[in-house]
Protein backbone atom coordinates (compact mmCIF):
# COMPACT_ATOMS: atom_id res chain seq x y z
CA UNK A 1 0.00 0.00 0.00
CA UNK A 2 2.97 2.16 0.24
CA UNK A 3 4.45 2.02 -2.97
CA UNK A 4 5.51 5.36 -3.26
CA UNK A 5 8.73 7.79 -4.33
CA UNK A 6 10.01 9.10 -0.97
CA UNK A 7 8.91 12.63 -0.45
CA UNK A 8 6.09 11.99 -2.97
CA UNK A 9 2.23 12.16 -2.41
CA UNK A 10 0.46 10.83 -4.87
CA UNK A 11 -2.80 10.71 -5.57
CA UNK A 12 -3.36 7.03 -4.41
CA UNK A 13 -2.22 7.87 -1.24
CA UNK A 14 -4.26 10.67 -0.38
CA UNK A 15 -7.34 8.81 -1.44
CA UNK A 16 -6.32 6.61 0.67
CA UNK A 17 -5.63 8.60 3.63
CA UNK A 18 -9.05 9.97 3.14
CA UNK A 19 -10.57 6.79 2.97
CA UNK A 20 -9.02 5.67 6.44
CA UNK A 21 -10.76 8.75 7.79
CA UNK A 22 -14.15 7.46 7.68
CA UNK A 23 -13.74 3.86 7.46
CA UNK A 24 -13.58 2.87 10.88
CA UNK A 25 -16.82 4.38 11.63
CA UNK A 26 -18.41 3.41 8.68
CA UNK A 27 -17.64 -0.05 9.53
CA UNK A 28 -18.91 0.02 12.98
CA UNK A 29 -21.94 1.24 12.04
CA UNK A 30 -21.90 -1.15 8.90
CA UNK A 31 -21.34 -3.96 11.67
CA UNK A 32 -23.54 -3.31 14.44
CA UNK A 33 -26.91 -1.81 12.90
CA UNK A 34 -28.46 -3.81 10.60
CA UNK A 35 -29.67 -7.07 12.47
CA UNK A 36 -31.34 -5.38 15.00
CA UNK A 37 -32.39 -2.99 12.32
CA UNK A 38 -33.40 -6.28 10.64
CA UNK A 39 -35.07 -8.22 13.89
CA UNK A 40 -36.69 -5.11 14.86
CA UNK A 41 -38.81 -4.13 11.78
CA UNK A 42 -39.69 -8.51 11.95
CA UNK A 43 -40.70 -7.47 15.33
CA UNK A 44 -42.94 -5.25 14.16
CA UNK A 45 -44.70 -7.30 11.41
CA UNK A 46 -45.15 -10.20 12.93
CA UNK A 47 -48.70 -11.63 13.79
CA UNK A 48 -47.95 -13.46 16.72
CA UNK A 49 -46.99 -12.79 20.17
CA UNK A 50 -44.48 -15.91 20.39
CA UNK A 51 -42.67 -14.36 17.16
CA UNK A 52 -42.92 -11.21 18.27
CA UNK A 53 -41.39 -12.11 21.22
CA UNK A 54 -38.79 -14.24 20.03
CA UNK A 55 -37.94 -11.26 17.52
CA UNK A 56 -37.58 -8.86 20.40
CA UNK A 57 -35.20 -10.71 22.45
CA UNK A 58 -33.22 -11.81 18.88
CA UNK A 59 -32.99 -7.68 18.73
CA UNK A 60 -31.44 -6.81 22.00
CA UNK A 61 -29.32 -10.04 21.55
CA UNK A 62 -28.04 -8.91 18.31
CA UNK A 63 -28.02 -5.59 19.60
CA UNK A 64 -25.42 -6.58 21.93
CA UNK A 65 -23.17 -8.81 19.65
CA UNK A 66 -23.02 -6.26 16.94
CA UNK A 67 -22.00 -3.94 19.34
CA UNK A 68 -18.82 -6.05 20.76
CA UNK A 69 -18.08 -6.66 16.97
CA UNK A 70 -18.44 -3.17 15.91
CA UNK A 71 -15.96 -2.12 18.63
CA UNK A 72 -13.72 -5.12 17.94
CA UNK A 73 -13.92 -4.02 13.87
CA UNK A 74 -13.28 0.03 14.98
CA UNK A 75 -10.42 -0.52 17.24
CA UNK A 76 -8.51 -2.73 14.31
CA UNK A 77 -9.23 -0.18 12.18
CA UNK A 78 -8.19 2.44 14.16
CA UNK A 79 -4.44 0.93 15.07
CA UNK A 80 -4.14 -0.25 10.96
CA UNK A 81 -4.58 3.70 10.59
CA UNK A 82 -2.34 4.96 12.95
CA UNK A 83 0.48 2.43 11.54
CA UNK A 84 -0.04 3.24 7.67
CA UNK A 85 0.16 6.93 8.76
CA UNK A 86 3.31 6.39 10.83
CA UNK A 87 4.90 4.33 7.86
CA UNK A 88 3.53 7.07 5.23
CA UNK A 89 5.30 10.20 7.49
CA UNK A 90 8.43 8.31 7.59
CA UNK A 91 8.37 7.42 3.77
CA UNK A 92 7.83 11.69 3.65
CA UNK A 93 10.57 12.19 5.79
CA UNK A 94 13.10 9.97 4.47
CA UNK A 95 14.00 13.34 1.68
CA UNK A 96 13.30 15.93 4.45
CA UNK A 97 9.73 17.11 5.11
CA UNK A 98 8.71 19.95 2.79
CA UNK A 99 6.10 23.20 3.60
CA UNK A 100 3.76 21.21 1.91
CA UNK A 101 3.81 18.48 3.46
CA UNK A 102 3.13 19.21 7.31
CA UNK A 103 -0.15 18.87 7.09
CA UNK A 104 0.57 15.04 7.01
CA UNK A 105 2.24 15.60 10.45
CA UNK A 106 0.35 18.00 12.51
CA UNK A 107 0.48 14.74 14.77
CA UNK A 108 3.92 15.77 15.72
CA UNK A 109 2.89 18.92 16.53
CA UNK A 110 2.19 20.41 20.07
CA UNK A 111 -0.78 22.12 20.66
CA UNK A 112 0.21 25.47 20.86
CA UNK A 113 2.15 25.26 17.28
CA UNK A 114 -1.23 24.13 15.93
CA UNK A 115 -3.14 26.97 17.79
CA UNK A 116 -0.46 29.75 16.26
CA UNK A 117 -0.17 28.18 12.72
CA UNK A 118 -4.45 28.33 12.66
CA UNK A 119 -4.42 32.00 14.17
CA UNK A 120 -2.26 32.82 11.64
CA UNK A 121 -3.57 31.53 8.22
CA UNK A 122 -6.70 33.61 9.31
CA UNK A 123 -4.80 36.80 10.20
CA UNK A 124 -1.50 36.90 7.71
CA UNK A 125 -0.62 34.64 5.31
CA UNK A 126 2.31 35.21 5.05
CA UNK A 127 3.64 34.87 8.51
CA UNK A 128 1.77 31.52 7.97
CA UNK A 129 3.60 30.19 5.22
CA UNK A 130 7.18 31.63 6.85
CA UNK A 131 5.71 29.67 10.45
CA UNK A 132 4.88 26.74 7.91
CA UNK A 133 8.39 26.14 6.38
CA UNK A 134 9.97 26.67 10.24
CA UNK A 135 7.82 23.93 11.22
CA UNK A 136 9.15 21.82 8.44
CA UNK A 137 12.48 22.53 9.29
CA UNK A 138 11.88 21.55 13.22
CA UNK A 139 9.79 18.48 12.35
CA UNK A 140 13.07 17.18 10.20
CA UNK A 141 15.61 18.50 12.77
CA UNK A 142 13.76 16.34 15.43
CA UNK A 143 13.38 13.60 13.35
CA UNK A 144 17.14 13.47 12.66
CA UNK A 145 17.98 13.67 16.51
CA UNK A 146 15.94 10.77 16.96
CA UNK A 147 17.16 8.93 14.67
CA UNK A 148 20.53 10.00 15.72
CA UNK A 149 19.81 8.29 19.27
CA UNK A 150 18.50 4.99 18.39
CA UNK A 151 21.20 4.32 15.89
CA UNK A 152 23.82 5.28 19.56
CA UNK A 153 21.58 2.90 20.99
CA UNK A 154 22.32 0.35 18.82
CA UNK A 155 25.71 0.88 17.76
CA UNK A 156 26.17 0.69 21.87
CA UNK A 157 24.69 -2.86 22.07
CA UNK A 158 26.62 -3.80 19.16
CA UNK A 159 29.78 -2.83 20.86
CA UNK A 160 28.53 -4.64 24.36
CA UNK A 161 28.24 -7.70 22.14
CA UNK A 162 31.28 -7.31 20.39
CA UNK A 163 33.24 -6.91 23.66
CA UNK A 164 31.73 -10.73 25.00
CA UNK A 165 33.80 -12.44 21.85
CA UNK A 166 36.58 -13.95 23.13
CA UNK A 167 39.51 -15.50 21.03
CA UNK A 168 38.99 -13.28 18.15
CA UNK A 169 40.49 -9.95 17.59
CA UNK A 170 38.21 -7.25 17.64
CA UNK A 171 39.81 -4.18 17.56
CA UNK A 172 39.29 -2.97 14.53
CA UNK A 173 35.73 -3.77 14.54
CA UNK A 174 35.51 -1.96 17.93
CA UNK A 175 37.45 1.04 16.62
CA UNK A 176 35.06 1.07 13.73
CA UNK A 177 31.80 1.02 15.79
CA UNK A 178 33.51 4.14 18.04
CA UNK A 179 34.12 5.98 14.86
CA UNK A 180 30.11 5.02 13.99
CA UNK A 181 29.18 6.20 17.40
CA UNK A 182 30.81 9.24 17.32
CA UNK A 183 29.47 10.18 14.20
CA UNK A 184 25.86 9.69 14.90
CA UNK A 185 26.81 11.77 17.92
CA UNK A 186 27.79 14.69 16.23
CA UNK A 187 24.69 14.58 14.08
CA UNK A 188 22.85 14.30 17.05
CA UNK A 189 24.52 17.11 18.15
CA UNK A 190 24.13 19.28 14.99
CA UNK A 191 20.41 17.91 14.97
CA UNK A 192 19.94 19.75 18.46
CA UNK A 193 20.82 22.53 17.41
CA UNK A 194 19.05 22.88 14.51
CA UNK A 195 15.60 22.05 16.78
CA UNK A 196 16.85 25.28 18.70
CA UNK A 197 17.07 27.40 15.92
CA UNK A 198 14.09 25.93 14.27
CA UNK A 199 12.07 26.67 17.89
CA UNK A 200 13.94 30.00 18.38
CA UNK A 201 12.62 31.18 14.94
CA UNK A 202 8.87 30.13 15.50
CA UNK A 203 9.15 32.26 18.34
CA UNK A 204 10.34 35.33 16.31
CA UNK A 205 7.86 35.12 14.08
CA UNK A 206 4.86 34.42 16.93
CA UNK A 207 6.58 37.69 17.82
CA UNK A 208 6.14 39.37 14.96
CA UNK A 209 2.47 38.30 14.85
CA UNK A 210 1.48 39.56 17.46
CA UNK A 211 3.59 42.74 17.58
CA UNK A 212 1.71 43.40 14.30
CA UNK A 213 -1.86 42.50 15.42
CA UNK A 214 -1.06 44.24 18.60
CA UNK A 215 -0.26 47.51 16.97
CA UNK A 216 -2.76 47.28 14.29
CA UNK A 217 -6.09 46.93 16.63
CA UNK A 218 -4.04 50.03 19.05
CA UNK A 219 -4.11 52.20 16.15
CA UNK A 220 -7.63 51.18 15.60
CA UNK A 221 -8.45 51.74 19.29
CA UNK A 222 -6.60 55.38 19.32
CA UNK A 223 -8.27 56.38 15.68
CA UNK A 224 -11.84 55.93 17.14
CA UNK A 225 -11.15 57.53 20.41
CA UNK A 226 -9.38 60.40 18.16
CA UNK A 227 -12.55 60.90 16.23
CA UNK A 228 -14.80 60.60 19.39
CA UNK A 229 -13.05 63.73 20.65
CA UNK A 230 -12.60 65.50 18.05
CA UNK A 231 -16.58 65.50 17.73
CA UNK A 232 -17.91 67.79 20.69
CA UNK A 233 -20.93 65.75 22.43
CA UNK A 234 -23.82 68.01 21.12
CA UNK A 235 -26.06 67.40 24.14
CA UNK A 236 -23.19 69.32 25.86
CA UNK A 237 -23.14 71.87 23.25
CA UNK A 238 -26.94 72.25 23.44
CA UNK A 239 -26.16 73.03 27.47
CA UNK A 240 -23.79 75.41 27.25
CA UNK A 241 -25.87 77.32 24.35
CA UNK A 242 -28.62 77.17 27.02
CA UNK A 243 -26.75 78.45 29.52
CA UNK A 244 -25.34 81.42 27.27
CA UNK A 245 -28.63 82.23 26.34
CA UNK A 246 -29.90 82.61 30.24
CA UNK A 247 -26.64 84.39 30.69
CA UNK A 248 -27.70 87.25 28.32
CA UNK A 249 -30.91 86.90 29.63
CA UNK A 250 -30.54 87.80 32.99
CA UNK A 251 -28.57 90.60 31.79
CA UNK A 252 -31.49 92.06 30.37
CA UNK A 253 -33.57 91.32 33.16
CA UNK A 254 -31.67 90.72 36.50
CA UNK A 255 -34.53 91.19 38.73
CA UNK A 256 -36.72 87.62 36.61
CA UNK A 257 -33.44 85.41 37.02
CA UNK A 258 -32.06 84.60 40.41
CA UNK A 259 -28.34 84.42 40.02
CA UNK A 260 -27.88 81.21 42.65
CA UNK A 261 -29.62 78.51 44.08
CA UNK A 262 -29.86 80.69 47.83
CA UNK A 263 -31.79 83.12 46.19
CA UNK A 264 -33.93 81.09 43.74
CA UNK A 265 -35.34 79.53 47.22
CA UNK A 266 -35.52 82.95 48.58
CA UNK A 267 -37.68 83.91 45.71
CA UNK A 268 -39.66 81.15 45.50
CA UNK A 269 -40.62 81.69 49.62
CA UNK A 270 -41.36 85.21 48.91
CA UNK A 271 -44.10 84.43 46.46
CA UNK A 272 -45.21 81.33 48.95
CA UNK A 273 -45.62 84.16 51.42
CA UNK A 274 -47.16 86.29 49.29
CA UNK A 275 -50.38 83.99 48.11
CA UNK A 276 -50.93 83.30 51.60
CA UNK A 277 -51.87 86.30 52.36
CA UNK A 278 -53.84 86.44 49.13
Amino acid sequence: MLEITAGKIKGREERVAHLLKWTPWLSFLLVSVPLPILFILLFLTSVTTDSAAVYLVLTFVSMGVGLVFGLFVLILLLLYRRRWHSRFRDQLAADGITAAEVVWFTSELSSEERKIWLELKGKNPLLADAYCETLAARLTATRIVAKARTEIVRVERQRNRTRNIQGVDTTSLLNDLLLDRQRFESLREEGTIRVSQARARLQTIEAVANRSLSKGETDLMLSRLTASQDQFPLALELANQEEETRREIEQVNPEKFPRSASDLRETNADDYRGSFKR
